[in-house]
């Protein structure tokens, strides 16, 4: 049944989100809808397809229903339903966490699945572990707290713990109240894989606007510096889409532009993607390197050329060799390696041989995703034409990564999920002691404010209570460019305040 569209209907607009991301999660190949009274229905598809789930709110009372009949095949019985009353009448602040727990254990015995993360649908698992380590609760308390609430796993407790406290460490040097870091945001690649949903577009197609982009991205830059000109500059980070599709020239531009308008006397990490070895020259990274850059990726994905080429990425894995070797050569002493687990057609031998070519070039930090299939990318109709099984993640392949790492000497530091994660997984930062990418901590765990630059880019305001107010600047570097007042505006009233 797999990309079949599956409805599930509720009486009651309440907790769409996390419905949809459990039910997924139980059921990744689904295409899921769902309905309540309050939803508008425009697709055909949706208006004549019989739900097979049901959600019914009724007072104290909570009833699922699942229409069992050509879902599991089960003789002898059309339907399950599971019931919870609210019987302790709890407070709403925990009403809706009492009733993802009702779902998951559902769920759990109608499929006999169990989920490493459990009933988690956020992408910071690690932001509750270090929250709670940060308020003085202890490690049982936290693996208490993890594993009866959220029914996590006790592989996944211990990994999440350990990050948190080696996040506590990096980043306690940072300046969390009169500080921040800064994004910039480059939207061009020079050609689109086939899983990102990233706002990226064709270098060449955009050739002749680059040096608009630019002029308007160094506005944008000059009205952030003005606005925080008292605070302190912690990390910058440059990505993507994929920088280095620039040229060395127009690299030399940004960052002259960038270090004449921002103090980086306090940036302790400069990180640039330099991401595919197919926009990577040696002239590029003496730019970087003169410059100052501090962190480059070179990311691979992958290092069999059958999935390189399924996925889009017009390069070799000798070129992501050769690239990595140069940038070496030219001084890079941190430089970051991407794999994705779970790619179309991969097996766990796919996965034993990238690792082995990765642990021979022994990178500094390793990166390890686990395939997100993303609405807006082309990964969503390749799997509609050739099937969800054709995809797969497994706790093998995620154990093989592990072991890779462990084998560099490097040790995990940040974490984080997102929506249709191949196997219910995670991505996992790995890096050798001192060279961890501090951006990434924070981006994850929200401590500090992160203020974007560029088309397509989200800026965050942390405030000391915690609380964080977000704006966003328009996807498409055309109407970025036409817009750029507006854009500048919109942080105005974000960080002045």
């Amino acid at each position: 049944m797999d990309g079949v569209l599956h409805v599930l209907k509720s009486n009651k607009a309440q907790f769409e989100y996390d419905i949809h991301a459990l039910v997924k999660a139980f059921y990744p190949a689904w295409e899921l809808k769902i309905l309540t009274p309050e939803s508008v229905v425009k697709d055909r598809r949706v208006r004549e397809t019989v739900p097979v789930m049901e959600l019914e709110f009724s007072g104290t009372e909570v009833k699922f229903t699942v229409h069992r009949e050509g879902l599991h095949n089960i003789e002898g019985k059309n339907s399950s339903v599971y019931i919870w009353h609210d019987t302790d009448q709890v407070d709403p602040s925990e009403y809706k966490d009492r009733f993802k727990q009702f779902l998951y254990t559902s769920l759990r015995e109608e499929t006999g699945m169990t989920l490493p993360w459990g009933n988690l649908t956020g992408i910071r698992p690690t932001k509750i572990a270090l929250t709670m380590l940060e308020d003085g609760k202890s490690e049982q308390d936290v693996s208490a707290f993890l594993q009866k609430k959220h029914f996590v796993s006790e592989e996944k407790i211990g990994l999440g713990i350990e990050i948190a406290k080696r996040e506590r460490e990096i980043l306690s040097t940072l300046h969390y109240e009169n500080g921040y870091s800064l994004y910039v945001g480059i939207p061009f690649c020079p050609t689109t894989c086939l899983y990102c949903s990233f706002t990226s577009y064709p270098i060449s197609v955009w050739k002749k606007r680059v040096a608009d982009y630019l002029s308007a991205l160094e506005q944008e830059m000059k009205a952030v510096a003005r606005m925080y000109r008292d605070r302190i500059l912690d990390t910058v980070y440059i990505g993507g889409g994929t920088p280095s599709s620039l040229s060395a020239e127009e690299l030399d531009r940004l960052l002259t532009k960038l270090k004449e308008t921002f103090a980086f006397d306090t940036v302790q990490e400069f990180t640039v993607e330099a991401g595919r070895a197919d926009s990577i020259t040696e002239e590029k990274l003496k730019v970087l390197l003169g410059h100052g850059v501090t962190r480059i990726s070179v990311n691979p994905q992958t290092m069999k050329q059958e999935t390189l080429k399924l996925i889009g990425r017009q390069h070799t894995v000798e070129q992501v060799k050769d690239a990595f070797w140069l940038a070496r050569k030219v001084g890079f002493d941190n430089i970051n390696m991407d794999i994705i687990l779970g790619l179309p057609g991969e097996t766990k031998e796919d996965v034993q041989a990238t690792i082995e070519e990765i642990v021979a070039l022994s990178p500094d930090a390793l990166t390890v995703h686990s395939l997100a299939v993303k609405k807006a990318s082309g990964l969503q109709k390749w799997i509609a034409e050739n099937g969800v099984t054709a995809y797969n993640n497994t706790e093998a392949t995620m154990s093989i990564a592990a072991a890779g790492a462990r084998a560099m000497n490097m040790v995990p530091y940040y974490l984080y999920r997102q929506k249709n994660m191949s196997g219910n997984f995670e991505n996992v930062g790995y890096s050798v002691e001192g060279k961890y990418g501090i951006y990434n901590i924070l981006i994850m765990e929200e401590k500090q404010t992160i203020i974007a630059v560029g088309a397509g880019s989200i800026s965050k305001r942390v405030y000391p209570d915690g609380r964080i107010e977000r704006c966003e600047n328009v996807k498409d570097v055309a109407s970025f460019i036409e817009r750029i007042d507006e854009m500048i505006e919109r942080k105005r009233k974000l960080l002045e305040d």
